[in-house]
């Protein structure tokens, strides 16, 4: 079966889910080809009893523009959740988790579909584009950031801390690289 990678970010207001919420989530399937299937997005409601985390927040005072756009249009995590899995499954191929950092915004989606929705269409695992990027440089995982890649894998695309975006953003990058590697 044929993979569909689904990039994924997370804008959140702490550390970890549960006492802390997902405020927002975007995901953009790609082909293998950087062909853009299709996109999905959620701004959640707080989880009840969470709260946001005093750095988290702190960050979030500098970027009110992106606060802003995560907290319109609020959906009870619920339905945005089984409306996701709706999505991944109609998607035209198995979908591949593509986070960055995966460890991150994976560990927020996979807890709101177990809760919410029961199962997690990914399975267990994601790809991380850190990970890929230390192997395909042959430098120490402490070293890679975006700012040390090669700017050859970017796309000329904002980061705006609105999740879609940023997905979008990523997905172009893993395209990108993904491209590179089976040459």
């Amino acid at each position: 079966m044929k993979e569909i990678y689904v990039s994924t970010d997370v804008e959140v207001d702490g550390p970890i889910p549960g006492p802390h919420s997902m405020l927002s989530f975007g995901s953009a399937a790609f082909m293998a080809d950087k062909t853009l299937v299709s996109t999905f997005s959620a701004n959640l409601e707080l989880l009840p009893g969470a709260s946001g985390h005093p750095d988290t927040m702190a960050w979030w005072a500098k970027h009110p523009e992106a606060w802003k756009a995560c907290r319109q249009d609020l959906r009870a995590p619920a339905g945005a959740m089984a409306d996701y899995v709706k999505w991944l499954d109609a998607l035209p191929a198995k979908p591949v988790f593509v986070g960055y950092p995966a460890a991150f915004d994976f560990m927020f989606v996979y807890w709101y579909l177990m809760r919410f929705a029961g199962r997690s269409p990914f399975s267990f695992s994601a790809l991380d584009i850190k990970t890929m990027a230390m192997v395909m440089l042959g430098k120490e995982y402490q070293t890679i950031t975006k700012r040390t890649m090669p700017k050859r894998w970017f796309d000329p695309l904002p980061h705006n801390h609105v999740a879609l975006d940023d997905a979008i953003e990523q997905g172009m990058l893993f395209c990108n690289m993904l491209a590179e590697c089976r040459r």
